[in-house]
């Protein structure tokens, strides 16, 4: 559908946006446009759980799905390696560490050292190299802390300065309330994240590292530089990725799974199913394995992509806005998106209470680049924010010379009503 002319307010604009079908009228009134359709009530197929903790989350528009305990700190157990494994994606995508690299394992991460009997490792030993990518996958596939110890002090020098780097980094994405005692999740007083906040991290190495973000997959990972014989033989049963989703449904591609004995399963895990990607979160999920937690974790997931679809409301390019430029070589901008902006919605009919909002200040001063945000868009629904996107600039907007800018003041001075 076309875009509704949106009126030009002195510090922002509204228009609504009702959903289905056109109810007769438009009204302005003090420099706002509404637009009212009518609505059909719905309610969306109830999903329960026995896990303390579930959040489901559509990647597209961001719309809150499920939330159990959502916002709840609990421990995160191995699910906290992401964070780990965030600061290592950095450190690759700013040319500071490579893949093929040999790193040298520390004495921490050596699998003699009390700390890893019990715990998930590789099963290193000290002084051995060992690549950055079979670190990764042992990480990611066999949930090593050794890996994540190894890593640590190769990018930070020592944990807790690879610690400090995770805090500082979880609050620069918006996990104000997580925290972090350590890189591999073992238990720890300060390992504490929220299921909302473990769905941020995951949208985070979506968004921002797409090209590693495929490791996530990895079914089964084989590490042949195993330096002693015991390891050797303890590897071998050792092979299959703990996210048994991954083997159980169609179109999951990630991400990780955490267990303890106290606060039992968790997953974080996403999948594409017919052009959307869902992320599920599960923790404090009491059960007898990592089977059970990926079937929990299915039925999750095919709750949101059974029983909700997306609308998607504006594409690249499309003229939501025109928003005059003060000093400009053009009197407006087109304010647009830079993806498709949608909202998820129950199967079957569309939620009451929704509105759709583009927000901005006007005028904008000159220069403004294409793509600059100028602006905001949002779905809420009862007073709730559901959806956001930043409104960008969709072409360049030059700054008028010292000259022309003495006119435009003259212009305001001389020429008003």
């Amino acid at each position: 559908m076309r875009p509704p002319r949106v009126s030009r307010g002195a510090d922002y604009v509204i228009f609504i946006l009702k959903m289905q079908v056109f109810c007769c009228y438009a009204i302005s009134m003090k420099k706002f446009i509404s637009f009212l359709f009518c609505l059909l009530p719905f309610t969306a197929n109830a999903f329960s759980t026995t896990a303390r903790s579930a959040f489901l989350i559509d990647l597209q528009s961001g719309s809150e799905i499920i939330a159990k305990e959502a916002d709840t700190l609990m421990p995160p157990s191995s699910m906290l390696k992401l964070m780990t494994l965030a600061v290592v994606f950095d450190e690759i995508k700013a040319g500071k560490l490579k893949l093929d690299e040999k790193i040298v394992v520390p004495d921490a991460a050596d699998y003699k050292n009390p700390v890893w009997k019990d715990a998930s490792k590789i099963c290193l030993v000290k002084g051995q190299k060992i690549t950055v990518r079979d670190a990764m996958l042992g990480l990611i596939v066999m949930s090593a802390g050794d890996a994540c110890v190894t890593m640590a002090e190769r990018i930070a020098g020592s944990e807790p300065a690879m610690v400090q780097k995770m805090n500082v980094k979880s609050h620069e994405i918006g996990m104000q309330k997580s925290s972090f005692g350590n890189v591999s999740g073992l238990p720890h007083p300060d390992n504490l994240m929220t299921s909302r906040e473990l769905a941020i991290l995951a949208q985070y190495m979506m968004n921002n590292h797409a090209d590693l973000y495929p490791m996530f997959a990895t079914k089964r990972f084989e590490f042949n530089g195993y330096q002693s014989e015991w390891c050797a033989e303890w590897g071998r049963s050792k092979t299959l990725n703990y996210n048994k989703l991954l083997f159980i449904m169609p179109g999951a591609d990630g991400l990780k799974t955490g267990y303890t004995a106290e606060g039992g399963y968790g997953l974080v895990a996403s999948a594409s199913q017919g052009g959307r990607r869902l992320i599920g979160v599960i923790n404090g999920f009491k059960a007898k394995n990592h089977e059970a937690l990926a079937a929990e974790m299915k039925k999750l997931l095919l709750h949101g992509f059974t029983n909700t679809y997306n609308k998607i409301f504006y594409k690249p390019g499309d003229a939501i806005a025109e928003i005059p430029v003060w000093y400009g070589r053009q009197p407006t901008v087109v304010a647009t998106v830079a993806k498709p902006f949608a909202v998820t919605l129950p199967k079957g009919g569309a939620a009451d209470g929704l509105r759709v909002l583009a927000r901005y200040e006007e005028p904008l001063p000159a220069p403004i680049r294409e793509g600059e945000k100028i602006g905001e868009i949002i779905v809420q629904q009862d007073g709730k924010i559901i959806a956001r996107a930043s409104l960008i600039a969709k072409e360049r907007v030059g700054k008028v010379q010292f000259f022309a800018r003495i006119m435009k003041n003259l212009q305001m001075i001389f020429v008003r009503k």
